[in-house]
C-alpha cells in the first residue's frame, strides 16, 4: 500500500514555512512515503478537488483514500500517528 503525504502551501503563507521543517525531518525518516508539495497557486484546480480553504492543509492519504487532514501547523507526533494509521 503506498502512502502519501500531500502539503498544500503558498510562498506568501508565513505558517508554511513555519511547517516546512517539520515535513523535511519526516521525509528523511520516512522514505517510503510519497511527500507532495502543492502550491495552491499553480494547482487551484487540485486544491479545489481536496476542498482546500485554509494552508498549510496536509492531506495523509493511501491506496483507499483520505487517511486523515491536518489544517494549520501540525506538530511531528500528530503527522507520525497519521501516517502509522495510513500504513507507512
Amino acid at each position: 500500500m503506498s502512502v502519501r503525504l500531500k502539503d498544500f502551501y503558498a510562498d506568501w503563507c508565513g505558517p508554511c514555512k513555519t511547517q516546512d521543517p517539520i515535513l523535511e525531518e519526516l521525509e528523511q525518516d520516512y522514505p517510503d512515503v510519497s511527500f507532495e508539495k502543492v502550491d495552491v497557486e499553480e494547482e487551484q484546480e487540485i486544491a479545489n478537488q481536496y476542498q482546500v480553504r485554509s494552508l498549510p492543509t496536509l492531506i495523509v492519504e493511501n491506496d483507499d483514500g483520505v487517511v486523515d487532514r491536518f489544517v494549520g501547523v501540525t506538530q511531528r507526533e500528530d503527522l507520525e500517528e497519521a501516517l502509522s494509521s495510513a500504513g507507512a
